[in-house]
């Protein structure tokens, strides 16, 4: 089926421009809870393991919903589902501004996971549908860049505003509200909706031709994610457990230098050949992970941060190295469906070991558990760099419109 790519006219770098902001804007919201777990926690009187299954729920919710929604809007169009996920998104925050105890932040967590997967494939592809090269870079860039401002923003309202566990949210809530009412007025990007009947079944698409390269980068992508995972659910508490560190701001301060860092790591490498990104990623991970793990063990909070930064570094050069090499191998119709399964792996590797290490700092303390976690994540940043090459493009930016 053929659809109107243009009925409203609206120049496609103001288009490119609205979706970067919508999509930027929902990872930011999935990051604002994070500096408050520590609040959450002093006031209802739950444990570090609720913690993480509050933020696994999300997770678990957004994977469940790629799986079987990940190509939902190449059968509804960008617009529509965009429009779907907007509204579900509002719905989450009215949930998290009238929270009253875990159950509340559980029931939050999962709505937002379902409005953000669908918004994250919709936007994605709609940015690729418009410009294959500027979409691409700021489908990586966008999910840095929110995360960032999200955590650091909802930490500082924290520290000064007079309802600390709901100004976020009253932002947040009025800032969806314009997004929707734009949104409403934008053109469709896929000129032709998918022929066969949408049937929401379990499917991961990852085209042959990008399979390989889909491998290359796994142990990385893992890592990344991992480590940010930690960041967003039990790092905060760690933070605050440090001697002369309670500050609630200092957990949104650490997940802002690792993905702003990340987000200048994508404008540095955006030019460079994937292979040199990919090394890069893997050498800056490794270290900057390890160098985490030593400002916990020393109590600095200045060399926990120097040590997100430089993680940072190789979060953004690997996030950018695996999203150009997949979608050059992606066709407008697959594209949905590949970055689908895209996120589903980063997302499975945020929650499952955020769990894991949920339930292990109940039993063996929240210091060991971060011991052999970031070692782990070191390990599979290592194993990164001996991976063979993927036959990736010369040039990230080179990329077929």
């Amino acid at each position: 089926m053929t659809i109107s790519s243009d009925t409203h006219g609206r120049p496609k770098r103001a288009e490119l421009g609205l979706h970067a902001v919508t999509l930027t804007a929902f990872f930011a919201a999935s990051s604002v809870p994070s500096p408050l777990y520590p609040l959450y926690q002093a006031a209802w009187g739950f444990s570090p393991f609720m913690i993480t299954i509050i933020f696994a729920i999300y997770a678990i919710a957004l994977l469940a919903t790629l799986l079987f929604c990940g190509s939902l809007s190449n059968h509804w169009g960008r617009r529509r589902v965009i429009l779907t996920a907007l509204a579900i998104q509002l719905l989450s925050m009215g949930l998290f501004f009238l929270a009253q105890d875990a159950a509340w932040l559980l029931a939050a967590r999962l709505v937002q996971g379902l409005a953000t997967a669908l918004a994250t494939t919709a936007l994605t592809a709609a940015m690729l549908d418009i410009d294959h090269k500027a979409g691409a870079t700021i489908n990586s860039i966008a999910p840095m860049i929110g995360m960032g401002a999200g955590s650091l923003g909802s930490g500082l309202l924290a520290q000064v505003a007079p309802f600390p566990l709901r100004a976020a949210y009253v932002l947040l809530i009025a800032l969806f509200v314009i997004q929707l009412a734009l949104s409403v007025r934008s053109r469709e990007t896929l000129a032709t909706l998918s022929a066969d009947k949408w049937v929401p079944r379990a499917r991961i698409e990852v085209p042959e031709a990008a399979r390989k390269a889909f491998l290359r980068v796994a142990p990385l992508n893992i890592a990344n994610w991992a480590l940010g995972g930690f960041f967003l659910s039990l790092l905060p508490s760690l933070i605050r457990a440090m001697p002369g560190s309670g500050a609630t701001w200092l957990g949104g301060a650490a997940v802002a230098a690792l993905t702003f860092a990340a987000s200048l790591s994508i404008l540095a490498h955006r030019n460079k050949t994937a292979s040199m990104a990919l090394a890069v990623a893997g050498v800056t991970g490794a270290i900057g992970t390890a160098v985490i793990l030593a400002g916990v063990y020393v109590g600095s909070p200045a060399i926990l941060i120097a040590g997100s930064l430089t993680a940072g570094v190789g979060f953004g050069a690997g996030f950018l190295g695996a999203t150009r090499n997949l979608v050059a191998r992606s066709t407008p119709a697959g594209r949905a469906g590949l970055m689908s399964a895209f996120y589903f792996e980063s997302y499975m590797a945020t929650a499952l070991p955020a769990m894991v290490a949920g339930y292990a700092a109940r039993q063996i303390g929240l210091l060991e558990t971060a011991t052999v976690f970031i070692a782990l994540v070191v390990a599979l940043c290592l194993l990164s760099l001996a991976m063979p090459e993927a036959d990736c493009p010369q040039k990230v930016a080179e990329q077929g419109a």
